[in-house]
Formats: C-alpha cells, structure tokens, sequence
C-alpha cells in the first residue's frame, strides 16, 4: 500500500517472549536484544516494569527508553508479573493487597532467567519505570541492591500520603481492600518510605509538575529521603507536565537523561 518507510529499520535486535516459574505459576515477559550483539562479551541490561499496575507489556514497535537503550548496546527486559493483563483474572488479581511483594518476585525470578539465557552482565544491571513502573522502580531499590543505577518515573513514594494527594485516589480502594483511613497498615506494607534506608543504588527521579495522578511532591519525597541518606540521586520536575509528557523537547530530555545516567552507571 506504502512504501513511505522503506528505509526504515529498528533501532534493536532480536526480540524474544521469555518464560519462566514463580510460586508455581508461569511468568513471560519480552527481551530486547541490542542492535549488535557479541556473544563472547557481556552486555549492560535494563529491567523495565510496565505501567498500570494492571498493563501489559506486549509485542510492537517499543518507544521511549524501549527502543533507544538497545541502539545504545543495552538489553531491555519488558517482565509481566502478576496483576497484568493477559493471563486471565485470577492473575490479573494476584497483587490485590500484595503490591510489591508477588509482582516483585516475579520480575525478580525473570531477570535471572533472562541472566541464565543471554551474555548479560549481573552487574551492569539497571532497572527503569513511568508510573507504576515508577512505584516499581523505587520499591526495588529499597528491597535489593542488585541494580547498579535507577530511573524512576512518576513513581509511587508513600502510599499513604499518595492517597491524599492524587486526584484519581478512588482506584486504590479495589487493590488495598479499603481506603488508607481505614487500613493504614495495607498501605505502609507496600511503600517505598517504609524502607527507605535500604536504598544504596544511585538513582535519577523525573516528574511532571503538574501530573494529578501522580503528584510531583511523591518524586520529590523520594529524592529528599536519598539525598539525605547520602545516596547519589537527581531530581528532574518538568514544568506544564502532566502524568505523561506533551513536550517534544522534554521526551527528548527525558530519553536523554536516562541514557546518560546508564551510561555513566553501566558502562
């Protein structure tokens, strides 16, 4: 019909489904594979949680960081954990008051199968995040210092004072079980500020300053809590941004950074 893109040609390598067990139940997720690969020498990787909590990471034309971290020699690692979509309800439904802790082990468990399968190298690893991949991002850096560098987008601090500020509060309700006035406990057991000083891995914070779902006082909390603790962390507020970008020139910062901050990381 077209041949308008002809030229055109990915900016990565091979792509694969990968799947593997965690508490008994199957987990895939996709492998981004650099534009070049030299089998005899290991590679960086960059985990990347998908938004939602439920979304799904699914295979097309990836963007943002997705497709730019391959061209640069990056593998990217897309996991499903439990609570996404495509595996039916029960496990759509299997982070209900687990944020986390079930989903986290998934994508846990999948990057050392990714580890086992590909010349990656375990200590050029990088974990990446918008949203909920945000949140996972900065709950990852507080449970385990396997990642030599974070990017945490939009992410999730307290869900506590998440609740009160955020103007979409309503959705947390079917995944706590109950409003944060009435089980408090639910929500301090999954936010990030409850292990805050467990956090070591040098980490880039980026956020919109006028995002309601995800306000920017969340990012800017997480970064007070790591430049106090003498962790090396940035923080980057966008200004008329909302939860996602409409700038050109602040997704191109956005990707930018990102790289850079892997780059003087991982490499």
């Amino acid at each position: 019909m077209t041949k308008s893109n002809v030229a055109i040609r990915p900016f990565w390598g091979e792509a694969r489904s990968v799947t593997w067990t965690s508490d008994g139940q199957s987990v895939q997720g996709w492998l981004l594979a650099p534009l070049d690969v030299e089998p005899s020498q290991k590679s960086a990787m960059v985990v990347v949680p998908h938004g939602g909590p439920s979304g799904i990471a699914t295979a097309g034309w990836p963007n943002r960081w997705n497709a730019i971290l391959p061209s640069q020699g990056y593998f990217v690692f897309l996991p499903n954990p439990r609570g996404s979509y495509g595996q039916g309800e029960a496990f759509t439904q299997g982070n209900v008051k687990d944020f986390g802790y079930g989903d986290f082990r998934d994508i846990e468990r999948g990057v050392d199968a990714v580890l086992a399968s590909a010349p990656i190298d375990p200590k050029r690893l990088g974990i990446c995040g918008w949203s909920y991949g945000g949140y996972m991002t900065m709950w990852a850096v507080t449970q385990t210092n396997r990642y030599a560098a974070a990017v945490a987008g939009a992410g999730i601090m307290s869900w506590q004072s998440y609740y009160g500020q955020n103007r979409i509060d309503q959705w947390l309700v079917p995944f706590f079980g109950a409003s944060v006035y009435d089980d408090p406990d639910v929500y301090a057991k999954s936010s990030p500020v409850t292990f805050i000083k467990k956090v070591k891995t040098p980490t880039l914070v980026l956020h919109g300053d006028r995002d309601s779902e995800v306000p920017t006082p969340q990012g800017y909390e997480f970064w007070h809590a790591l430049r106090t603790l003498g962790v090396e962390t940035q923080f980057v507020v966008y200004e008329h941004e909302g939860h996602m970008f409409a700038s050109p020139a602040h997704q191109r910062d956005v990707i930018t950074r990102t790289l850079a901050w892997f780059d003087s990381h991982l490499q």
